[in-house]
């Protein structure tokens, strides 16, 4: 790796001050599982490297009820696989917390870095030509993509490698973001950018911007599962994801509506908005959940390695369901 100075912030303004250093092309760290393996692979260059651990307030988790739930970025996912009132409000983050990684993992990483890692693509991270890395085009288009993504990938075909996305983008979800231009708040189903809108970043922060917080909107009412597969039976990264957020009509085996999030699939968590439409009044049949199956695969695209990818996202999305309302 190259060298590189280390600073340890001890507040939010004293980080975006370090990572304002541009003669030292600073960079954050968290829990830095992903930022350690870009170093050694010479992903990042960094003259500093700007600790963000040290910032006390950031590690806290509140609950108010009518107001929702409050996430600082430095959680760790251990913490949030943990915590009572997530796992009884908030199922499907507790199940995607606890579904990455190993323990130790759990123990070091974020949820701010979780949201916020790079892409996991071989061509990305090795030696290959990557749009992402400024080239000219995706190896992926034409080379190995079993792991690749099936919707919203042209131009580039990662798949977004986030666990607690998924479902915090069902929940409706928004981060707090801060940098050298003060503060904003941006919900989740804007932070995440599409290759078709930006090919060389995964979200919509600038230079000197880091997540503080994440905010969940009460939950209420709402029924929630989050289910993963992956070929090895831990420590590995979805191929394919599925959070089901649903909230029943008031005395009614119906459904109100609800939100169903897949992971895997695509360079973003992957909003399937025609089954979410499906879902709103309908009664949880098996008919219902086909059709609700195919709709949240409408449009997938699969390359020449992944097509598989399509009838097990059906079939997660069907699981996902029934895990949450218990059918």
């Amino acid at each position: 790796m190259v060298s590189f100075e280390h600073a340890s912030a001890t507040s939010v303004k004293e980080a975006i001050r370090f990572l304002a250093e541009r003669g030292k092309n600073p960079v954050a760290i968290a829990g830095g599982q992903d930022l350690m393996s870009m170093l050694k692979d010479e992903l990042v260059r960094p003259g500093l490297v700007v600790d963000l651990k040290t910032i006390p307030d950031l590690h806290r988790i509140e609950y108010e009820p009518g107001r929702g739930l409050t996430i600082g970025a430095l959680a760790t996912l251990a913490e949030i696989e943990e915590h009572p009132v997530i796992r009884e409000q908030y199922p499907a983050i507790a199940q995607a917390a606890a579904a990455v990684g190993t323990p130790q993992i759990r123990n070091m990483g974020t949820i701010g870095g979780n949201l916020c890692q790079r892409p996991q693509c071989w061509y990305f991270r090795g030696d290959f030509p990557c749009l992402r890395r400024g080239g000219d085009y995706c190896s992926a288009a034409v080379g190995q993509n079993k792991y690749h993504c099936i919707l919203g990938g042209d131009p580039c075909y990662i798949v977004h490698p986030s666990d607690l996305a998924v479902p915090l983008r069902a929940y409706g979800a928004s981060v707090e973001i801060v940098g050298p231009e003060g503060k904003r708040t941006v919900r989740l189903d804007e932070f995440f950018l599409l290759p078709s809108q930006d090919v060389q970043r995964e979200n919509v922060l600038e230079p000197g911007e880091i997540v503080t917080w994440v905010h969940v909107p009460p939950s209420e009412g709402a029924e929630a599962a989050f289910v993963k597969f992956t070929e090895r039976g831990a420590w590995d990264f979805a191929v394919v994801s599925v959070a089901a957020v649903l909230k029943r009509a008031d005395g009614s085996a119906k459904l109100k509506g609800g939100r169903i999030v897949l992971g895997g699939v695509a360079p973003v968590p992957w909003l399937a908005e025609k089954a979410n439409a499906a879902l709103r009044g309908a009664e949880p049949t098996e008919k219902v959940l086909e059709n609700v199956a195919e709709l949240a695969l409408d449009g997938a695209q699969p390359l020449e390695h992944n097509a598989y990818k399509v009838p097990l996202a059906k079939n997660l999305v069907k699981r996902a369901v029934r895990q949450a309302l218990g059918v």
